[in-house]
């Protein structure tokens, strides 16, 4: 019996040089391929802010994906804050 893949929820803060359409675009295509509830926070093209839930070694996936950015962008840090309760309910849509 294989045992249920551990999840987890995590904030997510990218910093660097953004084109913040073309990250958000990036970000939801990644967050929907890997299985991830989402909801993005602050947008600027200094900063993304998203939130993602689901299973550990496709949040820390996401994260991977994202630093290394759409070819438009350059990602020169990130900040990572886990919490339970971060999304609120509201997964798999971005906030209007």
């Amino acid at each position: 019996m294989v045992a249920p893949a551990m999840t987890e929820a995590v904030q997510f803060t990218f910093f660097g040089s953004l084109q913040a359409d073309s990250f958000l675009e990036f970000a939801t295509h990644r967050a929907r391929r890997l299985d991830l509830g989402y909801v993005f926070g602050e947008c600027s093209n200094q900063a993304v802010s998203v939130a993602v839930e689901g299973a550990h070694d496709l949040v820390d996936a996401f994260e991977m994906a994202c630093s290394l950015g759409p070819h438009d962008c350059i990602v020169l840090d990130v900040e990572r804050k886990s919490g339970a309760a971060l999304l609120s309910g509201k997964t798999k849509e971005k906030l209007a």
